[in-house]
């Protein structure tokens, strides 16, 4: 790796943290994600011959470390990057935080990031399954809610318990705090067909991004 060779607190943050990608893996660890597939998922269009050279480069600067079952984790000195992630996050929010363009609107990765953050906890059992049809592009999606949550891009044959219809744009502004599903629903962004019980569930479900607050914060007149 090259340094800036300047003895300097910032230059020494910014030769660990400054590499693309690096921050986006740290964001991952500090929200949850620990496994190899878990962080290529959470980030399309990183390779995994590229994540593995991230990982090990975090991991000689003391800011992850490999557990004995493969999974990744923060040292002490990672998880004390918390502020540092989520300062960015604040003044992205304040700065940068425009309406998105269209190859951000990902589906893939919304459904990623929305299932991984939903409190199953409540959801009836054995199974709870959520559709979602995006009226703006092809994709398909169904969450399936068994011992936990799981992604399908195919039908998998069960029976659905609510259908959440939308854009990306309207579902990608609920998640990160531009507004509440709540206030989306009553706006008509999105419709969500099912049974009274099977949809109060999904609401009280649904959790928005960890950054849900600071967007929020900051878009608020």
């Amino acid at each position: 790796m090259k340094t800036y060779g300047q003895y300097c607190p910032i230059s020494r943050t910014a030769e660990v943290l400054g590499d693309r990608w690096t921050i986006l893996i740290v964001r991952d660890l500090l929200t949850g994600s620990n496994r190899f597939n878990e962080l290529i998922r959470g980030n399309p269009g990183l390779s995994r011959a590229l994540l593995t050279r991230r990982l090990r480069q975090l991991g000689l600067a003391g800011v992850v470390e490999q557990h004995p079952d493969g999974s990744y984790h923060l040292t002490d000195s990672g998880r004390a990057l918390e502020p540092v992630v989520f300062g960015l996050a604040a003044w992205g929010a304040q700065w940068t935080f425009g309406e998105p363009t269209v190859d951000e609107l990902d589906p893939d990765l919304l459904l990623w990031w929305l299932h991984r953050q939903m409190d199953t906890s409540d959801l009836p059992r054995p199974r709870f399954v959520v559709y979602v049809p995006f009226t703006d592009h092809p994709s398909r999606y169904w969450i399936v809610v068994e011992d936990e949550a799981s992604i399908c891009l195919a039908d998998p044959g069960f029976e659905v318990d609510v259908t959440l219809r939308t854009d990306r744009t309207a579902l990608y502004r609920a998640y990160l705090g531009r507004c509440s599903l709540t206030d989306a629903h009553k706006r008509g962004e999105l419709d969500m067909s099912g049974s009274r019980v099977a949809v109060n569930a999904f609401f009280n479900a649904f959790r928005q991004s960890p950054v849900a607050e600071i967007v929020a914060a900051a878009t608020t007149p």
